[in-house]
């Protein structure tokens, strides 16, 4: 993938993640040791949050640029087939003219005062009449095709340049999200290994995560495909998170619920956004098993409901796909699909 700058606002955000780290690397021996590494995983949180973000807009762009990538092979075997149709055109018209030409040589006049047979003559003369004006439109219609395939070029020119648009969007925001990445190892790094184990055991859920599936539901599924799609998350359970990934070996938090879905049948958008529109919205009190829940007011992060309280999500980098409660982040949305 071509390089590209690096963007202005990656840089802005990456400096304020390294002030806030240098801040948090300068609490005083005397003060409470619990605030600084509290501060830390504020700011560790906040950085996968806007990675998460950044990764959605990877995940946008990547998509917008495999559809591109599409239309533009569709573009190119529709212009070689009709290149083909007008070189078939060409050679049949010129094969007529050829003919026309060698049988052409004098005046039609004189050649009916010299034929020794005027009626054959006259048959032959009537048939060339019907051939000339089948010649007339065929080429009218050469003539057409050859505007479309032309408007055809033209279209797949704009699409090839709107692609290259989109692969430099992609690679902008897979700029912004291994910069982010970067600076929340960066500051994970400045933990004690007893700081580090308490930041894996509350980040985003408040809590200890879950490694065992949490017991079955009371409530059942909407669906047989629901439930298809939850049995699809459960396996997946301890399974890495990866930005970008949609399995089946690793998850980010939208392509674990499109793998899921998709193990019961059913095509789900990429992105996370775009997936809390993907079905029918019901109150948080009426989730069951296999709705999806997004979180925060973008929609940026998103779980598939497991029942008992519990959603299975790939949570964030470094972390495995896992049960936390429902009601871990803000903003959450319940999506019936």
């Amino acid at each position: 993938m071509a390089s590209h700058r690096r963007p202005a606002g990656v840089t802005v955000l990456t400096a304020a993640a390294a002030t806030a780290a240098a801040t948090l690397g300068a609490v005083p021996a005397s003060a409470d040791p619990g605030a600084g590494s509290a501060a830390t995983r504020a700011t560790v949180d906040r950085l996968f949050e806007e990675a998460e973000k950044a990764t959605e807009g990877y995940n946008r762009a990547d998509e917008k640029a495999d559809a591109l990538r599409r239309t533009v092979s569709q573009a190119q075997d529709s212009l070689a087939r009709g290149q083909e149709r007008i070189n078939h055109m060409r050679g049949a018209l010129g094969s007529v003219a050829g003919a026309q030409y060698r049988s052409g040589g004098i005046d039609p006049a004189l050649a009916l005062l010299l034929s020794s047979d005027p009626d054959t003559y006259l048959d032959r003369a009537s048939a060339l009449d019907r051939i000339t004006a089948r010649q007339g439109v065929a080429l009218g219609e050469l003539r057409r095709e050859q505007r479309r395939l032309s408007q055809k070029r033209s279209e797949a020119r704009t699409v090839l340049v709107e692609l290259e648009r989109s692969r430099a969007e992609v690679a902008r925001h897979k700029r912004v999200v291994e910069g982010k990445l970067a600076e929340a190892r960066r500051v994970l790094a400045s933990l004690t290994v007893e700081e580090r184990a308490d930041f894996d055991r509350a980040s985003r859920s408040g809590g200890r995560a879950e490694e065992q599936p949490p017991p079955m539901p009371e409530a059942a599924p909407g669906s047989s495909r629901a439930a298809a799609a939850v049995i699809a998350a459960r396996s997946a359970v301890g399974k890495p998170y990866v930005w970008g990934a949609t399995g089946p070996s690793a998850f980010d938090c939208s392509g674990l619920m499109v793998w899921s879905y998709g193990k019961a049948g059913i095509s789900l958008p990429r992105t996370s956004s775009a997936q809390r529109y993907a079905g029918r919205q019901v109150p948080l009190s009426q989730a069951q098993p296999g709705d999806l829940v997004t979180y925060r007011g973008d929609a940026s992060h998103v779980g598939i409901y497991a029942g008992n309280g519990q959603v299975i999500h790939a949570p964030y980098p470094g972390a495995r796909v896992r049960y936390d409660p429902v009601n871990m982040m803000s903003h959450a949305t319940v999506t019936r699909v």
